[in-house]
C-alpha cells in the first residue's frame, strides 16, 4: 500500500499545471489541474477502505533512531481518522476548485489562485497524514504560513491587514505547539505518535514549576495544554478567534475551504492525540471550559452581525466551539462527525453567500420581504408540535437507549452527553421551523416530526456505528469519557440549565406570537442592551489587541535605545 504516499502529493501537479504556460493557455490548464484533485479524492477513498478492512498503513522514509540527530523525519501514517479526513478534504477542494473555475476566472491572479489551491490541499493531506509530531508540525507551520498567501487581494488595505493579523495570531499560538512539542520529546524521547503515547501512560513525569512554594504539574498536562493552545489558534477559539472575523476579505471559495477544511485542524490534532489528552482530566476539563465559551460567544456574535460573511464566520466559531467542547467532554468521534457535517455545510453555504453578495449589490431589495408570511397568524398546532416533541425528546431518547441499545444511563456520563446534543440539536432545529408561516402548519409540524427522527437516527448512528468506526476498542472510549467525567452537581446544573432555557424560549415564543409582553426590570433591559452593542463589536477585543500591540511596540524601542 505504499502508493497511498502519492496521495497527498497529488495537489501538487495541480499546482504545477496551473501555474505554468502563458495565459493564453490558462482555461485548459485549469481544465486539467482538477483531474490530479480528482485522482487525489479516488486515491483517498481507497485509503479509507483500505484501513477499514485492514490495519493501518505506516510508510516511513527515515530510521526512527535518526530523529535524535535532527534528520527530519518524513513518513505517512494512515489509519482510519487520516482516511476520513483526507476523503473530506480532497472531496471538498474538487468541488471548490471546480466552482472557483467559473467563479475566479476573470481574476488576474487566476492562475496563482487556483495554483495556492492546490498546494493548501496537498499541505492538508500531509498534515493530517503525518507519521509523527515533527512532520504534523512543520505542515501545520506551512499551512499558517499558507492563509497568509490565500488572502490573495494583497493590494486591498483591510485584506492585508486582516491576512497580517491571522499571521501573528497563528504565530502566539504555535509557539506554544512548538514548546509543547520539545517538553514532550524531553520527557519521553521520541515524536512517534504510538510510543509517546505508550511512554506517556507507562512513565508518569511531574514537572516543578515553582520548588519554593511546591507547585507541580503533571507532565502529560503540561504538555497537551501547550499543544491545546495550537489548536486554539487554528480552530479560532476565545480569546485568539479574531483573526477569522477579519480575514473574511479573501475570496469567498476560499473561505470556503477555510471554514469546510483547514479551521478543522483543531478537532483533528486533539483526535490524533486523544490517548495523551485521556491521560490529563485537568487539561479535558479546560478544553471544555474554553469550547463552551466559544460556542456561547460565537453564537451570540453571530446574532448581532450586519455582514453575511461575517455572520458566517462567526456561525463557524461557534460551531468550533462546540468541537472542542465535544473533545473536552471525552467524545472524541462526535467531534468528529460534528466537524464532517460542519464542514459539508458550511462549504456549500460559503460558495453560495458569493452568489447571494453578487444578486444584493444588482439588487438593493434582494432578499425580498414576503410581507405576507411576516403578517400571517401564529400556529398553535405548530407551536404544540414543537412543544411536546422537544420536552417530549429526552423521554424517547430513554426509551430508545434502555429498550433498544440497554445502556445503564446512571453509569454512563459519556452515553448523556451523546443523548444531550441529540436534544439540543433537534431542538434548535424545531424551534427554527416555526418561523416558517407562510407554509400550512400542519405541514410545518410534520417538517418538526421528520427533523426529529433524522436528528436522532443520525447521532445514534455517531454514537454506534461511527466511535466504533474511529475507535474500535469500547475500554478505551470508556476512558476517554471517564477522564473527561465533570462533577456530578455540575454536570447536572448544565443539564437542568439547558432544560429551563429551551422550555423559556417556547413560552416566549408563545407569549410573543400573541403579543402578550413579559415584564423586565429596567436594569436588566439596559444590560441587555450594552451585551447587544459589546457582542455587535466582537467584545472590543480588536481594539484591545491593538493597543497591546503598540504598547509591546513602544516597549520594544525603548529597550533597543537603551541598549544600544
Amino acid at each position: 500500500m505504499s502508493f497511498l504516499a502519492l496521495v497527498p502529493l497529488l495537489p501538487l501537479l495541480t499546482a504545477f499545471i496551473v501555474m505554468t504556460g502563458d495565459r493564453a493557455e490558462q482555461d485548459q490548464n485549469a481544465r486539467a489541474g482538477l483531474l490530479p484533485v480528482a485522482a487525489a479524492f479516488l486515491g483517498s477513498l481507497i485509503a479509507l477502505v483500505a484501513v477499514t478492512s485492514g490495519d493501518p498503513v505506516t510508510i516511513q522514509f527515515y530510521d526512527t533512531a535518526s530523529v535524535a540527530n535532527l534528520a527530519f523525519p518524513i513518513g505517512f501514517y494512515i489509519d482510519r481518522l487520516s482516511a476520513v479526513m483526507m476523503v473530506l478534504i480532497t472531496g471538498v477542494t474538487m468541488l471548490i476548485y471546480r466552482y472557483s473555475m467559473g467563479y475566479m476566472y476573470q481574476d488576474r491572479g487566476y492562475r496563482r489562485y487556483l495554483g495556492m489551491l492546490g498546494i493548501t490541499t496537498a499541505v492538508l493531506l500531509c498534515m493530517v497524514s503525518s507519521a509523527n509530531l515533527v512532520m504534523l508540525f512543520v505542515f501545520w507551520q506551512i499551512l499558517s504560513w499558507l492563509l497568509f498567501l490565500l488572502a490573495h487581494n494583497h493590494g486591498h488595505a483591510a485584506t492585508l491587514s486582516g491576512a497580517a493579523n491571522t499571521f501573528t495570531m497563528l504565530r502566539l499560538s504555535d509557539a506554544a505547539f512548538l514548546v509543547g512539542i520539545v517538553l514532550a520529546y524531553s520527557l519521553y524521547g521520541t515524536f512517534e505518535f504510538q510510543t509517546l503515547f505508550a511512554r506517556a501512560a507507562d512513565t508518569p513525569v511531574t514537572l516543578s514549576l515553582w520548588p519554593d512554594l511546591g507547585w507541580e504539574m503533571n507532565g502529560v498536562t503540561a504538555v497537551t495544554l501547550l499543544i491545546f493552545v495550537g489548536a486554539m489558534g487554528k480552530s479560532a477559539q476565545f480569546p485568539i478567534h479574531t483573526w477569522l472575523p477579519r480575514s473574511l476579505y479573501a475570496p469567498t471559495p476560499i473561505h470556503a475551504l477555510l471554514h469546510a477544511g483547514i479551521i478543522n485542524a483543531g478537532g483533528f490534532l486533539l483526535n490524533r492525540l486523544a490517548p495523551l489528552y485521556g491521560l490529563s482530566p485537568a487539561t479535558l476539563h479546560v478544553v471544555f471550559v474554553i469550547g463552551m465559551l466559544t460556542a456561547m460567544l460565537g453564537a451570540t456574535m453571530m446574532l448581532t452581525q450586519n455582514d453575511i460573511k461575517k455572520t458566517l464566520g462567526f456561525s463557524t466559531i461557534g460551531q468550533m466551539g462546540y468541537m472542542i467542547m465535544e473533545c473536552g467532554l471525552g467524545a472524541f468521534s462526535l467531534a468528529v462527525f460534528h466537524l464532517i457535517a460542519h464542514g459539508l455545510f458550511k462549504g456549500t453555504v460559503f460558495l453560495n453567500c458569493g452568489n447571494v453578495i453578487h444578486k444584493a449589490r444588482q439588487e438593493p431589495t434582494f432578499p425580498p420581504i414576503d410581507r405576507e408570511m411576516e403578517e400571517s397568524e401564529f400556529s398553535n398546532l405548530t407551536w404544540s408540535t414543537g412543544f411536546l416533541t422537544t420536552l417530549l425528546l429526552p423521554l424517547v431518547i430513554l426509551l430508545v437507549t434502555h429498550g433498544v441499545l440497554r445502556i445503564p444511563l446512571i453509569d454512563s456520563q459519556g452515553t448523556v452527553i451523546f443523548l444531550f446534543f441529540i436534544w439540543v440539536t433537534s431542538s434548535q432545529a424545531i424551534l427554527s421551523l416555526t418561523r416558517i408561516r407562510a407554509v400550512a402548519s400542519w405541514k410545518v409540524s410534520a417538517a418538526m416530526l421528520v427533523t426529529l427522527v433524522i436528528v436522532v437516527f443520525t447521532y445514534l448512528f455517531a454514537v454506534e456505528s461511527f466511535t466504533h468506526f474511529l475507535y474500535p476498542n469500547p475500554e478505551v472510549v470508556a476512558s476517554y469519557f471517564k477522564a473527561a467525567a465533570l462533577p456530578g452537581r455540575l454536570f447536572d446544573s448544565l443539564v437542568v440549565g439547558t432544560t429551563v432555557l429551551t422550555i423559556l424560549s417556547w413560552v416566549y415564543l408563545y407569549a410573543h406570537a400573541h403579543g402578550r409582553t413579559v415584564t423586565i426590570p429596567g436594569w436588566i433591559e439596559a444590560c441587555l442592551v450594552r451585551l447587544y452593542v459589546l457582542c455587535m463589536n466582537r467584545l472590543y477585543l480588536d481594539q484591545l489587541y491593538l493597543k497591546f500591540g503598540r504598547i509591546v511596540t513602544l516597549v520594544a524601542h525603548h529597550l533597543e535605545k537603551r541598549l544600544s
